[in-house]
């Protein structure tokens, strides 16, 4: 079930308590610039046969300013996926595009994400040229030591990470005048 679409390359934020976003297969996806912050993502139960992938970011060319960002969001499973979460392997994403970006910090990973972490789209495609990133997450599926070891894969700093927040990667210093609520650094 795809649900949340960032428009291409189009800036776009999400940005409150009350979003939440329930899925299976590649539910957050596209190819914008995209930071969800203090979001609730809920990962369902699979059609028969199928796994979970979270995000499925698309940018195209190294040079794309866009990306998923995940910050300060729950991911959790769903109370139907609860029972059979360890006969179902769920992903925090793949590589839709040769350049996909994404980044979750400060989050919560429920134990319900497999150890690897990531899955590739098709055999080595985006592998080196993804990139994926994780930092200061935590709870039981926030472990890296299991992760996958791609080039492309990042367990990032506290420098990096900032690169990722609001008002660098999104240029939303604006956003706070709009009174909607948001964060324009690492929390």
């Amino acid at each position: 079930m795809d649900t949340k679409i960032p428009c291409t390359h189009k800036h776009t934020a999400n940005s409150t308590e009350a979003v939440s976003s329930p899925g299976t297969v590649d539910f957050i996806f596209g190819d914008a610039a995209a930071i969800f912050q203090n979001c609730l993502i809920t990962v369902r139960k699979p059609l028969e046969n199928q796994q979970n992938l979270i995000t499925a970011q698309g940018r195209v060319d190294e040079h794309e300013t866009t990306g998923i960002v995940l910050q300060n969001c729950r991911i959790e499973p769903d109370k139907d996926l609860v029972p059979v979460q360890t006969k179902i392997r769920s992903y925090l994403g793949r590589p839709w595009k040769e350049f996909s970006r994404t980044v979750i910090m400060e989050s919560t990973i429920g134990d319900f994400i497999h150890p690897d972490g990531w899955l590739p789209w098709q055999g080595q495609f985006g592998l080196k040229t993804l990139y994926y990133a994780e930092y200061n997450n935590k709870g039981a599926g926030a472990q890296t030591n299991a992760r996958i070891k791609w080039p492309g894969y990042h367990i990032i700093n506290k420098e990096e990470a900032m690169k990722f927040t609001v008002e660098p990667f999104y240029q939303g210093d604006w956003i706070s005048a709009t009174g909607s609520p948001i964060h324009l650094g690492l929390f």
